[in-house]
Protein backbone atom coordinates (compact mmCIF):
# COMPACT_ATOMS: atom_id res chain seq x y z
CA UNK A 1 0.00 0.00 0.00
CA UNK A 2 0.99 3.34 -0.80
CA UNK A 3 1.37 5.62 2.22
CA UNK A 4 -1.17 8.32 3.25
CA UNK A 5 1.48 11.34 2.87
CA UNK A 6 1.30 11.10 -0.58
CA UNK A 7 -1.22 13.27 -2.90
CA UNK A 8 -1.91 13.73 -6.00
CA UNK A 9 -3.36 16.43 -8.53
CA UNK A 10 -5.57 14.95 -11.18
CA UNK A 11 -6.55 17.65 -13.57
CA UNK A 12 -9.54 16.96 -16.37
CA UNK A 13 -12.29 18.73 -17.35
CA UNK A 14 -14.08 15.52 -17.44
CA UNK A 15 -16.26 15.06 -14.19
CA UNK A 16 -16.60 11.51 -14.30
CA UNK A 17 -12.71 11.04 -15.56
CA UNK A 18 -11.98 12.94 -12.28
CA UNK A 19 -14.25 11.17 -10.35
CA UNK A 20 -12.49 8.05 -11.80
CA UNK A 21 -8.88 9.04 -10.99
CA UNK A 22 -10.32 9.87 -7.51
CA UNK A 23 -11.58 6.80 -6.21
CA UNK A 24 -8.95 5.00 -8.15
CA UNK A 25 -5.83 6.80 -6.33
CA UNK A 26 -7.76 6.89 -2.95
CA UNK A 27 -7.83 3.20 -2.85
CA UNK A 28 -4.12 3.67 -2.98
CA UNK A 29 -4.40 5.60 -0.40
CA UNK A 30 -3.78 9.00 -2.21
CA UNK A 31 -4.71 11.87 -1.10
CA UNK A 32 -6.41 13.65 -4.30
CA UNK A 33 -7.10 17.12 -5.49
CA UNK A 34 -9.03 18.13 -8.93
CA UNK A 35 -8.15 20.52 -11.10
CA UNK A 36 -10.61 21.14 -14.21
CA UNK A 37 -9.14 23.88 -16.36
CA UNK A 38 -4.91 25.06 -16.79
CA UNK A 39 -5.34 27.80 -14.29
CA UNK A 40 -7.33 25.91 -11.97
CA UNK A 41 -4.66 23.41 -11.56
CA UNK A 42 -1.70 26.33 -11.41
CA UNK A 43 -3.01 28.15 -8.38
CA UNK A 44 -3.43 25.03 -6.93
CA UNK A 45 0.35 23.46 -7.50
CA UNK A 46 1.15 27.13 -6.83
CA UNK A 47 -0.65 26.76 -3.02
CA UNK A 48 -0.37 22.97 -2.49
CA UNK A 49 2.58 19.99 -1.88
CA UNK A 50 2.29 17.36 -4.47
CA UNK A 51 4.01 14.09 -5.43
CA UNK A 52 2.49 13.43 -8.70
CA UNK A 53 0.33 15.45 -11.02
CA UNK A 54 -1.97 13.77 -13.71
CA UNK A 55 -3.21 15.81 -16.82
CA UNK A 56 -5.38 15.68 -19.66
CA UNK A 57 -3.95 17.04 -22.65
CA UNK A 58 -6.95 19.15 -23.90
CA UNK A 59 -8.11 21.67 -21.17
CA UNK A 60 -11.06 23.88 -21.66
CA UNK A 61 -8.28 27.45 -21.19
CA UNK A 62 -5.37 25.48 -22.39
CA UNK A 63 -2.83 22.61 -23.26
CA UNK A 64 -1.79 19.97 -21.02
CA UNK A 65 1.64 20.18 -22.75
CA UNK A 66 1.56 23.91 -21.15
CA UNK A 67 1.29 22.39 -18.11
CA UNK A 68 3.80 19.85 -18.13
CA UNK A 69 6.58 22.92 -19.19
CA UNK A 70 5.53 24.93 -16.24
CA UNK A 71 5.81 22.48 -14.15
CA UNK A 72 8.81 21.49 -15.38
CA UNK A 73 10.59 25.27 -15.04
CA UNK A 74 8.78 25.99 -11.81
CA UNK A 75 9.14 22.70 -9.75
CA UNK A 76 10.94 20.52 -11.95
CA UNK A 77 11.85 17.41 -8.88
CA UNK A 78 7.00 16.90 -9.52
CA UNK A 79 6.34 13.90 -11.79
CA UNK A 80 3.62 14.54 -13.87
CA UNK A 81 1.84 11.95 -16.65
CA UNK A 82 -0.37 13.04 -19.01
CA UNK A 83 -3.40 11.31 -20.23
CA UNK A 84 -4.04 11.23 -23.90
CA UNK A 85 -6.62 10.40 -26.75
CA UNK A 86 -6.10 6.79 -28.40
CA UNK A 87 -3.92 6.45 -30.42
CA UNK A 88 -2.66 10.30 -30.01
CA UNK A 89 1.20 9.25 -30.10
CA UNK A 90 2.34 12.43 -31.48
CA UNK A 91 1.37 14.12 -28.21
CA UNK A 92 2.75 11.50 -26.30
CA UNK A 93 5.86 11.76 -27.50
CA UNK A 94 5.94 15.44 -26.91
CA UNK A 95 4.98 15.50 -23.86
CA UNK A 96 7.91 12.86 -23.10
CA UNK A 97 10.34 15.39 -24.49
CA UNK A 98 9.24 18.07 -22.49
CA UNK A 99 9.79 16.39 -19.38
CA UNK A 100 6.35 13.94 -18.56
CA UNK A 101 7.00 11.29 -16.57
CA UNK A 102 5.10 9.02 -18.74
CA UNK A 103 1.84 9.05 -20.41
CA UNK A 104 -1.43 6.99 -20.58
CA UNK A 105 -4.58 6.61 -23.23
CA UNK A 106 -8.35 6.41 -23.19
CA UNK A 107 -10.02 4.62 -22.36
CA UNK A 108 -8.12 3.91 -19.45
CA UNK A 109 -7.06 1.05 -17.91
CA UNK A 110 -6.69 0.67 -14.56
CA UNK A 111 -4.45 -2.10 -13.98
CA UNK A 112 -1.55 0.12 -16.09
CA UNK A 113 -2.78 3.42 -14.07
CA UNK A 114 -1.76 1.74 -10.96
CA UNK A 115 1.40 0.25 -12.22
CA UNK A 116 2.29 3.96 -13.44
CA UNK A 117 1.74 5.48 -10.43
CA UNK A 118 3.04 3.29 -8.17
CA UNK A 119 6.63 3.87 -10.83
CA UNK A 120 6.38 7.67 -10.28
CA UNK A 121 5.71 7.69 -6.67
CA UNK A 122 8.29 5.68 -5.84
CA UNK A 123 10.94 8.41 -7.50
CA UNK A 124 9.56 10.87 -4.80
CA UNK A 125 9.16 8.20 -1.56
CA UNK A 126 12.33 8.57 0.02
CA UNK A 127 14.05 10.89 -2.60
CA UNK A 128 16.62 8.49 -3.53
CA UNK A 129 18.14 7.91 -7.10
CA UNK A 130 21.31 6.05 -6.96
CA UNK A 131 23.23 7.57 -9.63
CA UNK A 132 25.21 9.87 -6.36
CA UNK A 133 26.18 6.48 -5.08
CA UNK A 134 25.94 3.41 -7.12
CA UNK A 135 26.50 4.64 -10.57
CA UNK A 136 29.56 6.97 -9.33
CA UNK A 137 31.26 3.38 -8.41
CA UNK A 138 30.76 2.18 -12.03
CA UNK A 139 31.18 5.35 -14.26
CA UNK A 140 34.56 6.06 -14.05
CA UNK A 141 35.98 9.89 -15.07
CA UNK A 142 36.03 12.95 -13.63
CA UNK A 143 36.45 14.91 -17.04
CA UNK A 144 33.73 17.46 -18.11
CA UNK A 145 32.26 15.30 -20.49
CA UNK A 146 31.57 12.39 -18.39
CA UNK A 147 30.12 14.77 -15.16
CA UNK A 148 27.90 16.00 -17.60
CA UNK A 149 26.48 12.30 -18.36
CA UNK A 150 25.94 11.43 -15.28
CA UNK A 151 23.82 14.37 -14.82
CA UNK A 152 21.87 13.24 -17.96
CA UNK A 153 21.95 9.94 -16.57
CA UNK A 154 20.46 10.98 -13.45
CA UNK A 155 18.05 13.23 -15.42
CA UNK A 156 16.35 10.73 -17.76
CA UNK A 157 16.27 8.02 -14.67
CA UNK A 158 13.45 9.38 -13.71
CA UNK A 159 11.16 9.27 -16.65
CA UNK A 160 9.97 6.45 -18.32
CA UNK A 161 10.85 8.07 -21.79
CA UNK A 162 12.71 6.12 -24.34
CA UNK A 163 16.14 6.76 -24.41
CA UNK A 164 18.42 6.27 -27.70
CA UNK A 165 22.28 5.82 -26.36
CA UNK A 166 24.85 6.55 -29.20
CA UNK A 167 28.48 6.22 -29.39
CA UNK A 168 31.15 4.82 -31.06
CA UNK A 169 32.00 0.65 -30.17
CA UNK A 170 33.61 0.39 -26.58
CA UNK A 171 32.29 3.53 -24.93
CA UNK A 172 30.13 1.79 -22.78
CA UNK A 173 26.63 1.86 -23.85
CA UNK A 174 25.16 -0.62 -22.04
CA UNK A 175 26.73 0.72 -18.71
CA UNK A 176 25.07 3.84 -18.99
CA UNK A 177 21.57 1.40 -19.60
CA UNK A 178 22.26 -0.25 -16.79
CA UNK A 179 22.71 3.18 -14.42
CA UNK A 180 19.21 4.22 -16.06
CA UNK A 181 17.84 1.26 -14.78
CA UNK A 182 19.39 1.44 -11.60
CA UNK A 183 18.85 4.96 -11.20
CA UNK A 184 15.37 4.95 -11.85
CA UNK A 185 12.10 4.15 -10.13
CA UNK A 186 12.19 0.55 -12.23
CA UNK A 187 15.74 -0.88 -10.66
CA UNK A 188 13.68 -3.69 -8.57
CA UNK A 189 12.45 -5.28 -11.83
CA UNK A 190 14.82 -6.82 -14.52
CA UNK A 191 16.81 -5.43 -16.90
CA UNK A 192 17.04 -7.66 -20.54
CA UNK A 193 19.76 -6.71 -22.39
CA UNK A 194 18.98 -7.68 -26.41
CA UNK A 195 22.00 -7.84 -28.74
CA UNK A 196 19.99 -7.37 -31.89
CA UNK A 197 22.67 -8.19 -34.45
CA UNK A 198 23.03 -11.50 -32.71
CA UNK A 199 19.54 -13.22 -33.21
CA UNK A 200 19.20 -14.61 -36.84
CA UNK A 201 16.35 -12.88 -38.49
CA UNK A 202 14.41 -16.28 -38.59
CA UNK A 203 14.03 -16.70 -34.76
CA UNK A 204 13.67 -13.17 -34.06
CA UNK A 205 10.17 -12.74 -33.99
CA UNK A 206 9.59 -15.80 -31.49
CA UNK A 207 12.53 -14.24 -29.37
CA UNK A 208 11.33 -11.19 -28.61
CA UNK A 209 7.63 -11.55 -28.37
CA UNK A 210 7.54 -15.61 -27.54
CA UNK A 211 5.27 -17.64 -29.27
CA UNK A 212 2.67 -20.24 -28.49
CA UNK A 213 2.92 -23.50 -28.38
CA UNK A 214 2.30 -25.75 -31.81
CA UNK A 215 2.20 -22.08 -33.32
CA UNK A 216 5.51 -23.44 -35.76
CA UNK A 217 7.47 -26.61 -36.52
CA UNK A 218 9.56 -26.66 -33.40
CA UNK A 219 7.41 -24.73 -30.97
CA UNK A 220 6.86 -27.25 -28.44
CA UNK A 221 6.29 -25.28 -25.48
CA UNK A 222 5.07 -21.57 -24.84
CA UNK A 223 7.46 -18.96 -24.78
CA UNK A 224 7.43 -16.25 -23.06
CA UNK A 225 10.07 -14.32 -25.08
CA UNK A 226 12.27 -11.55 -24.16
CA UNK A 227 10.15 -8.01 -23.81
CA UNK A 228 7.74 -9.72 -21.86
CA UNK A 229 11.26 -11.44 -19.72
CA UNK A 230 11.48 -8.01 -18.91
CA UNK A 231 7.67 -6.46 -17.25
CA UNK A 232 8.53 -3.91 -14.84
CA UNK A 233 11.55 -3.75 -15.53
CA UNK A 234 13.75 -2.31 -18.79
CA UNK A 235 14.38 -3.58 -22.01
CA UNK A 236 17.89 -2.62 -23.74
CA UNK A 237 17.89 -3.12 -27.11
CA UNK A 238 21.29 -2.99 -28.17
CA UNK A 239 22.50 -2.90 -31.76
CA UNK A 240 18.86 -1.97 -32.82
CA UNK A 241 20.25 -0.55 -36.00
CA UNK A 242 20.41 -4.44 -37.13
CA UNK A 243 16.85 -4.99 -36.62
CA UNK A 244 14.92 -6.15 -40.27
CA UNK A 245 12.38 -3.73 -41.37
CA UNK A 246 9.43 -6.10 -40.42
CA UNK A 247 10.41 -6.59 -37.01
CA UNK A 248 11.11 -2.49 -36.52
CA UNK A 249 7.01 -2.24 -37.10
CA UNK A 250 6.29 -4.57 -34.39
CA UNK A 251 8.42 -2.73 -31.79
CA UNK A 252 7.04 0.33 -32.94
CA UNK A 253 3.22 -0.78 -31.97
CA UNK A 254 4.89 -2.06 -28.68
CA UNK A 255 6.09 1.49 -27.74
CA UNK A 256 3.07 3.30 -28.95
CA UNK A 257 0.04 1.00 -27.73
CA UNK A 258 2.43 -0.55 -24.70
CA UNK A 259 0.78 -4.08 -26.10
CA UNK A 260 2.16 -7.07 -27.77
CA UNK A 261 1.27 -10.06 -29.55
CA UNK A 262 3.34 -13.43 -29.42
CA UNK A 263 3.66 -15.25 -32.44
CA UNK A 264 0.93 -17.52 -32.65
CA UNK A 265 -1.64 -16.21 -30.25
CA UNK A 266 -5.01 -14.09 -31.39
CA UNK A 267 -4.62 -11.43 -28.91
CA UNK A 268 -2.91 -8.88 -27.58
CA UNK A 269 -1.57 -8.57 -23.90
CA UNK A 270 -0.57 -5.66 -22.31
CA UNK A 271 3.40 -5.48 -21.46
CA UNK A 272 5.03 -2.73 -19.20
CA UNK A 273 8.48 -1.79 -20.15
CA UNK A 274 11.00 0.86 -20.08
CA UNK A 275 12.56 0.71 -24.03
CA UNK A 276 16.38 1.90 -23.91
CA UNK A 277 18.29 1.37 -27.63
CA UNK A 278 21.62 1.99 -28.69
CA UNK A 279 24.34 1.66 -31.72
CA UNK A 280 27.31 2.54 -32.96
CA UNK A 281 25.65 3.34 -36.22
CA UNK A 282 24.15 7.19 -37.32
CA UNK A 283 20.60 6.22 -37.17
CA UNK A 284 19.56 9.64 -38.88
CA UNK A 285 21.35 8.19 -42.08
CA UNK A 286 19.81 4.97 -41.84
CA UNK A 287 16.60 6.95 -41.74
CA UNK A 288 17.59 8.74 -44.97
CA UNK A 289 18.77 5.03 -46.64
CA UNK A 290 15.62 3.92 -45.64
CA UNK A 291 17.36 0.53 -43.81
CA UNK A 292 15.59 2.45 -40.55
CA UNK A 293 11.68 3.51 -40.26
CA UNK A 294 11.46 7.39 -39.59
CA UNK A 295 8.81 6.62 -37.34
CA UNK A 296 10.20 4.39 -35.47
CA UNK A 297 13.77 6.58 -34.97
CA UNK A 298 11.33 9.33 -33.81
CA UNK A 299 9.70 6.93 -31.26
CA UNK A 300 13.05 5.24 -29.70
CA UNK A 301 14.70 8.57 -29.99
CA UNK A 302 12.54 10.93 -27.58
CA UNK A 303 15.62 11.43 -25.32
CA UNK A 304 19.40 11.22 -26.92
CA UNK A 305 22.32 10.71 -24.74
CA UNK A 306 25.31 10.35 -26.48
CA UNK A 307 28.51 8.40 -24.72
CA UNK A 308 31.81 10.28 -25.22
CA UNK A 309 34.87 8.28 -27.00
CA UNK A 310 38.25 8.00 -24.82
CA UNK A 311 40.15 10.23 -27.06
CA UNK A 312 37.19 12.86 -25.72
CA UNK A 313 38.25 12.64 -22.21
CA UNK A 314 41.96 11.16 -21.69
CA UNK A 315 42.02 12.86 -18.86
CA UNK A 316 40.38 9.85 -17.16
CA UNK A 317 42.90 7.45 -18.80
CA UNK A 318 44.76 7.21 -15.59
CA UNK A 319 41.92 6.75 -13.62
CA UNK A 320 40.75 3.78 -15.64
CA UNK A 321 43.93 2.36 -16.13
CA UNK A 322 43.79 2.08 -12.40
CA UNK A 323 40.55 0.46 -12.16
CA UNK A 324 41.25 -1.84 -15.39
CA UNK A 325 44.49 -3.27 -14.05
CA UNK A 326 43.26 -4.06 -10.59
CA UNK A 327 40.65 -6.16 -12.33
CA UNK A 328 42.52 -7.52 -14.89
CA UNK A 329 45.33 -8.24 -12.25
CA UNK A 330 42.39 -10.13 -10.22
CA UNK A 331 41.71 -12.07 -12.97
CA UNK A 332 44.70 -13.16 -13.95
CA UNK A 333 46.05 -13.92 -10.29
CA UNK A 334 48.65 -11.61 -10.06
CA UNK A 335 49.83 -8.90 -8.45
CA UNK A 336 48.74 -5.24 -9.48
CA UNK A 337 51.25 -3.89 -11.29
CA UNK A 338 52.86 -0.42 -11.15
CA UNK A 339 52.77 1.59 -14.20
CA UNK A 340 56.26 4.32 -15.08
CA UNK A 341 55.56 7.46 -15.77
CA UNK A 342 56.77 6.64 -19.20
CA UNK A 343 54.00 4.18 -20.01
CA UNK A 344 51.40 6.47 -19.07
CA UNK A 345 52.40 9.02 -21.07
CA UNK A 346 52.47 6.92 -23.89
CA UNK A 347 48.76 5.55 -23.07
CA UNK A 348 47.95 9.44 -22.45
CA UNK A 349 48.81 10.08 -26.15
CA UNK A 350 46.75 7.71 -28.05
CA UNK A 351 43.47 8.11 -29.68
CA UNK A 352 41.75 4.81 -28.74
CA UNK A 353 39.83 3.76 -31.75
CA UNK A 354 38.27 0.72 -29.70
CA UNK A 355 37.90 2.92 -26.50
CA UNK A 356 38.03 1.88 -23.15
CA UNK A 357 37.12 -1.64 -24.09
CA UNK A 358 40.49 -1.30 -26.58
CA UNK A 359 42.51 0.46 -23.10
CA UNK A 360 41.64 -2.67 -21.09
CA UNK A 361 42.92 -5.21 -24.38
CA UNK A 362 45.90 -3.26 -24.34
CA UNK A 363 46.55 -3.55 -20.49
CA UNK A 364 45.84 -6.96 -20.08
CA UNK A 365 48.94 -7.84 -22.99
CA UNK A 366 51.23 -5.28 -20.88
CA UNK A 367 50.01 -7.16 -18.06
CA UNK A 368 51.55 -10.21 -19.68
CA UNK A 369 54.41 -8.87 -21.18
CA UNK A 370 56.09 -6.73 -18.10
CA UNK A 371 58.45 -7.83 -16.06
CA UNK A 372 59.38 -6.97 -12.39
CA UNK A 373 55.41 -6.13 -11.98
CA UNK A 374 56.12 -3.15 -13.88
CA UNK A 375 54.73 -1.38 -17.14
CA UNK A 376 57.14 0.27 -18.97
CA UNK A 377 56.18 1.56 -22.70
CA UNK A 378 57.87 -1.31 -24.46
CA UNK A 379 55.04 -3.26 -22.96
CA UNK A 380 52.26 -1.23 -24.41
CA UNK A 381 51.55 -2.26 -28.02
CA UNK A 382 49.43 0.46 -30.07
CA UNK A 383 47.79 0.51 -32.97
CA UNK A 384 49.67 2.79 -35.40
CA UNK A 385 47.65 6.09 -36.80
CA UNK A 386 46.54 6.96 -33.66
CA UNK A 387 48.26 8.85 -31.65
CA UNK A 388 47.13 12.30 -30.48
CA UNK A 389 49.18 15.36 -31.78
CA UNK A 390 50.70 17.71 -29.64
CA UNK A 391 49.09 21.09 -30.73
CA UNK A 392 51.69 23.26 -28.78
CA UNK A 393 54.30 21.83 -31.77
CA UNK A 394 51.93 22.38 -34.74
CA UNK A 395 53.38 24.70 -37.21
CA UNK A 396 51.10 26.49 -40.12
CA UNK A 397 52.83 24.11 -42.27
CA UNK A 398 52.02 20.50 -40.13
CA UNK A 399 48.38 22.44 -39.42
CA UNK A 400 47.38 20.75 -43.22
CA UNK A 401 48.95 17.49 -42.38
CA UNK A 402 47.11 17.55 -39.19
CA UNK A 403 44.50 17.82 -40.99
CA UNK A 404 45.07 14.97 -43.43
CA UNK A 405 46.02 12.86 -40.82
CA UNK A 406 42.43 13.47 -38.57
CA UNK A 407 40.80 12.89 -42.16
CA UNK A 408 42.39 9.51 -42.31
CA UNK A 409 42.05 8.59 -38.70
CA UNK A 410 37.75 9.60 -39.42
CA UNK A 411 38.52 7.31 -42.41
CA UNK A 412 40.01 4.47 -41.15
CA UNK A 413 37.70 4.33 -37.84
CA UNK A 414 34.63 4.21 -40.42
CA UNK A 415 36.29 0.93 -41.92
CA UNK A 416 36.67 -0.43 -39.14
CA UNK A 417 33.39 0.05 -37.50
CA UNK A 418 32.21 -1.59 -40.82
CA UNK A 419 34.55 -4.31 -40.91
CA UNK A 420 33.85 -5.07 -37.50
CA UNK A 421 29.94 -4.91 -37.94
CA UNK A 422 30.02 -7.54 -40.71
CA UNK A 423 32.58 -10.00 -39.23
CA UNK A 424 35.45 -8.74 -41.04
CA UNK A 425 33.32 -9.69 -44.06
CA UNK A 426 34.40 -7.20 -46.73
CA UNK A 427 31.95 -7.43 -49.25
CA UNK A 428 29.37 -6.90 -46.49
CA UNK A 429 31.85 -3.98 -44.93
CA UNK A 430 31.91 -2.57 -48.15
CA UNK A 431 28.19 -2.20 -48.57
CA UNK A 432 27.67 -0.81 -45.06
CA UNK A 433 29.75 1.94 -46.34
CA UNK A 434 28.16 2.84 -49.39
CA UNK A 435 31.47 1.78 -51.43
CA UNK A 436 32.67 -1.13 -53.72
CA UNK A 437 34.96 -4.18 -52.64
CA UNK A 438 38.04 -2.39 -55.17
CA UNK A 439 37.39 0.59 -53.51
CA UNK A 440 37.20 -0.90 -49.88
CA UNK A 441 40.50 -2.86 -50.61
CA UNK A 442 42.15 0.05 -52.12
CA UNK A 443 41.68 2.07 -48.83
CA UNK A 444 42.16 -1.08 -46.42
CA UNK A 445 45.57 -1.14 -48.27
CA UNK A 446 46.70 2.83 -47.85
CA UNK A 447 45.27 2.90 -44.44
CA UNK A 448 47.38 -0.23 -43.24
CA UNK A 449 44.46 -1.94 -41.94
CA UNK A 450 45.05 -5.74 -41.72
Amino acid sequence: MTSQRHRALVIDDEPDIRDLLSITLGRMDILVETAGTCAAAIKALGTGSYQLVLTDMRLPDGDGLDLVEWIQHNQPGLPVAVITAHGNVEAAVRALKLGAFDFISKPLDLTSLRKLITATLRITDDGRTETGSRASLRLLGDSRPMQQLRLMIAKVARSQAPVHISGESGTGKELVARLIHDSGPRRDGPFVAVNCGAIPTELMESELFGHKKGSFTGAVADKTGLIRSAEGGTLFLDEVADLPLHMQVKLLRVIQEKTLRAVGETREIPVDVRILSATHRKLDELVRAGRFREDLYYRINVIELKVPALRERLDDVPQLVDRLLERVAGQMSVPVPTVSDDALERLLGYGYPGNVRELENILERAVTLCTDNRIEPADIQLKQGFQVPDASSMTDESAADGLEGQLEHIEREAILQALEQARYNKTRAAQLLGISFRQLRYRVKKLGIE
